[in-house]
């Protein structure tokens, strides 16, 4: 589950950078920062929390 995270969250990242930097205006999605970029960043940022609370819930079991 960790590795299947981690590899949603660096494609998020990959996405993210390429849209910020235009590579996806020909399919009409101007570059910048745009909502693109926020929900990738956002479902990072998710996955981040996400594992966070777990380890957490892991170390209280131990």
């Amino acid at each position: 589950m960790v590795k299947i995270l981690e590899m949603i969250g660096l494609a998020l990242v990959a996405i993210m950078t390429l849209g910020f930097v235009g590579v996806f205006i020909p399919y009409g999605i101007d570059k910048g920062i745009t909502e693109l970029f926020w929900g990738c960043a956002g479902v990072a940022l998710m996955i981040i929390i996400y594992r966070k609370i777990k380890n957490k819930k892991e170390e209280k079991e131990n």
